[in-house]
């Protein structure tokens, strides 16, 4: 009688029937054990989706025992696992706040970034950096973050300046140390020396060879746009007396990036403009421009760009910046701009807000919101006073169920296909010629 198959045996065999160890954190088996921790924290929203009521002490329990895995796994052999470490860090920093906990380990995570950027590759020096980011969110303006800067402020530096290493991180590491400078900054000597690091970087996009139809296009254009895009960051802390050298020293020059083959850096450009023109004239009412007819006539012309060369995508983007980049300079005027999160309600009402506003929104992502409700520092910046604090009762009086979402969902979904259909019959006007 023969014997019957064995399923689910202890050993796993390799080619040719040997047995086959399987490590659990090697270089594929622990990225992979990683990253199934980490779908969790792929989604913000997963934090906040309708269900029944759970344990929320339990909840948080869980959380910060998969975070301590994931700081210890930013120390791993693999490459890989380092990196889904810190990403499934970065995505949890993003979503929730988590001072205490960070509080208790900053010093770890410092140490772990730090190694992260000096000895990993770009995609994990990148995703380290964007960790430093949050991290100083997180913890605000304070010693403690002025420590984390101490520590990871030259580290930056050196990587920015680096020739040698790649251009995604250099570009990752320029943002990281414009935001966490904004953060932690109180000494004035440490603001002007990373406004100039930032500076060597971009003014090179002035010094590029020129050709007949403006500024050429090189590899390092997304590296000077996140210089130039952290530097003007930078620039609306700045007193007013620097302010003035700094507008003195780049409102001539920054037109000549308008030509730019890269779109987003001639969008970066023209936003600079519209801030630099804003600042100059809080610092002086009568400020005079002597080459404003120029100016006005390139913006115009990228505000109504019709090349079709370019993507429509593309253009359309250009067309909707520069129209408004065109008001603030010719009108003095700025569109305000309302963004809604939970109860409260912010206006952006000038290129400073709106500068300060897309940098942080680009770093935090669907989790700005959250931010905006709770942490101390954004609403600090933003002047929206302390949060707001609503009791579970209001809280579920103001939550929609997703039975109600989908309703409402599918009968805006109904009537704007109605209302888009009636302007694309063309049977609409056949009337009219009877």
């Amino acid at each position: 009688m023969p014997k019957p198959k064995k399923r689910g045996g202890n050993h796993q065999r390799g080619a040719g029937g040997q047995p086959r160890n399987v490590q659990p954190f090697s270089d594929e088996d622990a990225s992979i054990e990683t990253m199934s921790h980490c779908s969790g924290f792929s989604d913000p929203a997963s934090f906040t989706e309708d269900g029944p009521e759970v344990d929320e002490e339990a909840t948080q329990e869980d959380l910060e025992y998969k975070l301590k895995g994931f700081i210890d796994l930013t120390l791993d052999k693999s490459a890989k696992t380092r990196q889904a470490a810190l990403e499934s860090l970065k995505s949890a920093f993003s979503s929730k706040i988590l001072y205490e906990f960070i509080m208790e380990r900053r010093m770890t995570l410092t140490d772990s970034i730090e190694r992260c950027i000096k000895k990993g590759k770009s995609d994990e020096q990148c995703a380290a950096a964007g960790l430093a980011c949050l991290l100083c969110v997180q913890m605000g303006s304070g010693i403690e973050s002025e420590e984390i800067f101490k520590t990871l402020g030259p580290v930056l530096k050196k990587i920015v300046c680096d020739g040698t290493a790649s251009i995604q991180a250099r570009q990752a590491c320029a943002t990281c140390l414009g935001i966490c400078c904004f953060i932690v900054t109180d000494d004035i000597t440490e603001l002007y020396s990373t406004m100039e690091c930032l500076e060597n970087i971009f003014m090179k996009a002035y010094q590029r060879d020129r050709d007949t139809n403006g500024v050429s296009s090189t590899q390092n254009t997304v590296l000077h746009v996140s210089a130039l895009l952290a530097w003007t960051l930078l620039l609306t802390i700045c007193p007013m007396n620097e302010v003035k050298k700094k507008i003195e020293m780049h409102l001539h020059k920054l037109p000549s990036l308008l030509s730019c083959d890269d779109l987003n850096m001639r969008i970066a450009a023209g936003e600079t403009l519209a801030l630099l023109f804003e600042l100059a004239r809080e610092t002086d009412a009568d400020f005079f421009y002597e080459d404003m007819d120029i100016l006005t006539e390139k913006l115009r012309a990228l505000a109504t760009d019709g090349n079709k060369h370019r993507a429509k995508v593309d253009k359309r983007k250009q067309r909707s910046v520069f129209r408004d980049v065109l008001r603030a300079v010719e009108e003095r005027d700025f569109p305000t701009e309302m963004v809604k999160f939970g109860p409260e309600r912010m206006y952006i009402d000038c290129w400073v807000k709106k500068q300060t506003y897309d940098t942080f929104k680009e770093i935090l992502g669907s989790g700005m919101q959250y931010h905006l409700q709770s942490n101390d520092f954004l609403r600090n910046v933003f002047e929206l006073g302390p949060p707001v604090m609503l009791d579970a009762a209001t809280l579920k009086t103001m939550k929609i169920s997703r039975f109600e979402r989908h309703l409402y969902n599918s009968a805006a979904f109904k009537a704007r296909t109605k209302a888009r259909s009636k302007c694309r019959d063309k049977r609409a006007d056949v009337g009219e010629f009877f």
